[in-house]
């Protein structure tokens, strides 16, 4: 499609030509697809609000505690020694989105997204409920302050203060556990003052960013609707003006043959630019604020049926497909990284699985060497850091079990409490017979409960030959 004059490409939506931004009052949806997200919305803010309290064999479904250094993904506890593992999920996760962008494009934050879930099926939503659709909204807006806008408005901003309070109390559960906030709650505003001060300030962010900034969000802030712009093709499913079909643009006269007078579908309506949460022209090809949310698929759909014409004139599609008029196919970049996100998954659960349930770090004690401990024997002296990765008590035992020495523990009692590391010395002595020089090489079994979960190769220092 081209235009004489394509301003759009210069210019944001909504930031006028003077800097200042314009404030956006999209109208409110229905159809199809709005009421298929609204369904998703409602299960992805249950999942939501109720995730930090589920538990999985004892542990959070979700936790990122940055503080302690403790983070639980579906019930698996990562601790700083898994952060290999931690790196890799990462990694993976990248791959996946890619992947998913690739194919889908921006449908993740039309329809996933906490921001968009938010935005338009809570606080959106609640704005039109207290002030009415868009052009009540603008009255509104626009009216002096009588009785009726400071009820309104009041009422409006209260509703949003609450649920954001709410919203910042899951979050803080997501990060230090439920258990500790509602300790928190408890104590009151004097009893932990810090606690309280990190509520006010996520619960004012949280305000801020879904009474004020909004779209904003999406347009300036969110990294991957940057990303977007170097992973999309022409074969990437997006939401898609047929402009082969719509263009020329012209207004709907009952009773005419639109074909015959060489125009195209679209009737001008601009219904699909009033439903639009980030302001754009959808006509205008893909856009780095369309977020695919499918509003203007629902009205332009509405709108097309209504005047007797074929809906899916804005739809999901590719711009190969829109031109070629072929039936989507997955692109072969698409296809390679799926592969490559297989084997990463694949790696990843394989290390999953071989991960050991305690981690045992066995070093010798810095700055020591062997000692002779009568005419018979030689000793080295080492350190033992352990940390319980599960959510019970163990108790541990180490043993040489292969080489020669017999091992003797010198520090704590090897008793794993829950979430907490355990450091001990133990020696190994060697009798002077079996020391076959400077370097001899042993084989340390780690035991749970009695149960060999783990081996650790180290060294015995004797004396030169």
């Amino acid at each position: 499609m081209v235009q004489e004059e394509a301003t759009y490409r210069d210019t944001i939506s909504t930031v006028d030509q003077k800097g200042k931004r314009v404030w956006l009052f999209p109208k409110k949806p229905s159809g199809k697809f709005y009421n298929k997200r609204k369904v998703l919305s409602y299960v992805f803010l249950a999942l939501l609000f109720l995730g930090p309290f589920i538990k999985i064999a004892g542990e959070p479904f979700l936790l990122l505690n940055i503080l302690d250094r403790k983070f639980s993904i579906l019930g698996i506890v990562f601790y700083p020694q898994d952060l290999h593992i931690f790196a890799l999920g990462m990694i993976t996760l990248i791959v996946f989105v890619t992947l998913f962008t690739v194919v889908f494009g921006r449908l993740f934050c039309g329809w996933v997204c906490p921001q968009t879930i938010f935005m338009e099926m809570v606080f959106r939503r609640i704005e039109y409920w207290i002030e009415g659709d868009w052009k009540q909204q603008k009255r509104l807006k626009d009216a002096p302050w009588n009785k009726e806008k400071i009820l309104k408005k009041g009422a409006k901003n209260t509703l949003f203060w609450i649920i954001s309070f709410l919203i910042a109390n899951t979050f803080l559960a997501y990060v230090i556990g439920y258990e500790e906030l509602f300790e928190i709650i408890a104590a009151g505003p004097t009893g932990h003052v810090s606690g309280f001060v990190a509520i006010v300030i996520f619960t004012t962010i949280f305000y801020l960013v879904f009474s004020q900034f909004r779209e904003q969000v999406c347009i300036a802030v969110c990294p991957y609707g940057r990303l977007q712009s170097v992973m999309l093709d022409r074969k990437s499913l997006v939401v898609a003006y047929d402009y082969i079909r719509g263009e020329g643009r012209a207004k709907f006269r009952k009773g005419e043959d639109r074909a015959a007078e060489s125009k195209g579908d679209c009737i001008d309506c601009n219904q699909c630019v009033n439903v639009c949460p980030t302001g754009i022209d959808i006509r205008n090809g893909t856009q780095l604020e369309c977020v695919n949310c499918t509003a203007c698929i629902d009205a332009c759909d509405y709108m097309m049926e209504n005047v007797g014409l074929e809906k899916g004139l804005i739809r999901y599609d590719s711009i190969e497909g829109i031109e070629t008029k072929k039936p989507f196919k997955t692109p072969f970049r698409a296809k390679a990284y799926a592969i490559v996100l297989v084997g990463m998954i694949g790696l990843l659960s394989f290390m999953l699985i071989g991960r050991t349930p305690v981690e045992t770090t066995l070093l010798r004690t810095r700055g020591t060497l062997f000692q002779e401990i009568d005419d018979q024997t030689y000793s080295n002296i080492y350190d033992v850091l352990m940390v319980n990765k599960t959510g019970d008590q163990h108790e541990m035992e180490l043993r040489v079990i292969a080489g020669d020495g017999e091992l003797e523990l010198i520090g704590d009692s090897l008793h794993l409490n829950v979430g907490v590391d355990l450091q001990s010395k133990f020696l190994i002595k060697m009798k002077k017979a079996d020391v076959q020089g400077r370097h001899n090489e042993l084989l340390i079994g780690v035991f749970l409960d009695g149960e060999l979960i783990d081996e650790v190769e180290t060294t015995f220092i004797g004396p030169a030959l």
